[in-house]
C-alpha cells in the first residue's frame, strides 16, 4: 500500500467515523413507551408525567428531521425514560370516579 493510499484510507475512516447515524432504535423505542403510557391512561392519570414525555418526543423528531442525530438520539432516551415514568405513575394512580 502506497503512502498517498494510507492516508487516503485515514482520511475516509475518520470522515466516516464523525457521521452519526439514524437514531432509528432509540425513537422507536421512545413512540413503544409513549403508547404504553397511553394504554395505561397516562394523558388522565398521570398528566404532568405523560405531556413531558411527548414534548420530549416531539423534540426528538425535531433534531431528526434536522438529521441532528446525536442531539435526536439522546432526547428520544430521555422521552422513553419519562413514558415510562408517566405509564408506572398510571399504574400507580387510583382510577378518577366514573360520571355518573
Amino acid at each position: 500500500m502506497s503512502l498517498r493510499n494510507a492516508f487516503l484510507t485515514i482520511f475516509i475512516s475518520l470522515l466516516f467515523a464523525g457521521c452519526a447515524t439514524i437514531p432509528a432504535q432509540e425513537m422507536s423505542e421512545a413512540r413503544q413507551a409513549l403508547r404504553a403510557a397511553e394504554t395505561a391512561n397516562a394523558p388522565r392519570k398521570a398528566a404532568e408525567e405523560y405531556a413531558r414525555a411527548r414534548k420530549l418526543l416531539e423534540q426528538a423528531e425535531d433534531h431528526l428531521s434536522r438529521q441532528e442525530y446525536k442531539a435526536a438520539k439522546g432526547v428520544a432516551r430521555e422521552a422513553k425514560g419519562a413514558a415510562l415514568e408517566a405509564r408506572e405513575a398510571a399504574m400507580e394512580a387510583p382510577d378518577p370516579p366514573s360520571p355518573r
